[in-house]
């Protein structure tokens, strides 16, 4: 099996590249009927950085940076429904399938980029990201993906429905359902403290939402940032889903049995682009809906016949890229290395 699976533990925080914040450019791209912000930084071959939930662009600033001052053009769109990208109708969770994000990250590509591009891609990023590769392999050189395996289609049952099933309603896909019902809760927490609790989530088992409780703390309880967030990262964060509300990225949790109906066709169908795989061993993806047993006994080999390598990190959770920026970027620039 060669470095499929690699067993690491995390190294001590290094600095980051002198490249500031202020010399990413902006921009609006018409893209599948939406106007998508962008941010891009650095020149050489385009890799694309899709970000996940509750985040934005701005999720990859360590990556980007990283990135730029070796050689390449990071390029990191807000998903639909997310920060300043606009046009997609939140009031349809239909409208944020797996099939109109695609379509918005093929737009995308053959926008920015000649050819194919390497994609790098987290939580629902890597979602959205395993589809493009599915769907459009010949638009991805190779992806690097972070925290959510591949999740081939059970013919048999829906996704919401199963999940409802293996853990009750209060189980936070299962509480996104409802349109309008999480938002609530949401804006009576305050942005800023969903946002940090969500950040700070690091339990290595499934995350539970019952109403009226969330996660658990006051809003009266002093907010503890995650020892990798900046109060000014924080802030970010918080003024864009002030802006934007929590529905857009909540949409594609009330997708999913949508994206189910939908894929019928690729049932059983191989993922065959080169991938790179790392997930924290304290973060929920791999320590539920069976991630573990998928990953290191074979089916996601089967599935993905090119997976090159799996990294767990050791003490590590969800938002790795941004707790490990370090040892991320080194790992993405070993897996760019094979493509010069």
């Amino acid at each position: 099996m060669g470095n499929y699976l690699t067993l690491l533990f995390p190294n001590k925080h290094n600095t980051q590249t002198n490249t500031t914040m202020e010399q990413i450019e902006h921009k609006m791209i018409a893209v599948n009927g939406i106007n998508m912000h962008v941010a891009e930084l650095g020149k050489g071959p385009t890799i694309l950085l899709i970000h996940g939930f509750p985040e934005l662009w701005y999720t990859w600033r360590h990556q980007m940076t990283y990135l730029a001052s070796h050689g390449y053009r990071a390029v990191a769109p807000d998903l639909r429904g997310y920060g300043d990208t606009t046009g997609a109708p939140t009031s349809d969770p239909t409208k944020f399938t797996s099939l109109d994000v695609v379509g918005d990250l093929v737009a995308l590509i053959d926008a920015v980029a000649e050819g194919k591009v390497i994609v790098v891609a987290h939580d629902w990023g890597a979602v959205m990201a395993w589809a493009l590769c599915l769907y459009r392999p010949d638009k991805v050189k190779g992806f690097i993906c972070l925290s959510v395996p591949f999740s081939p289609r059970k013919a048999k049952f829906k996704p919401v429905d199963a999940l409802h099933a293996l853990y009750g309603n209060d189980y936070y896909i299962c509480r996104f359902q409802e349109p309008g019902e999480i938002e609530g809760e949401f804006a009576a927490w305050g942005t800023e403290r969903v946002l940090n609790s969500f950040f700070n989530f690091r339990n290595p088992g499934p995350l539970f939402l019952p109403k009226g409780i969330g996660f658990g703390t006051s809003p009266d309880d002093p907010l503890i940032l995650p020892s990798w967030l900046s109060k000014e990262d924080l802030e970010y964060y918080t003024a864009k889903f002030e802006q934007t509300g929590f529905t857009g990225g909540l949409n594609y949790y009330r997708a999913l049995n949508t994206n189910w109906e939908l894929t019928a066709p690729w049932t059983g169908a191989q993922v065959k682009v080169p991938v790179k795989f790392i997930v924290g061993d304290l973060d929920l993806t791999y320590n539920t809906m069976g991630a573990k047993d998928y990953i290191e006994k074979g089916g996601f080999k089967k599935d993905v016949p090119l997976l090159e390598d799996v990294i767990i990190l050791k003490g590590v959770g969800h938002f790795l890229h941004e707790e490990k920026p370090d040892e991320i970027n080194k790992y993405i620039h070993q897996f760019l290395k094979q493509f010069h």
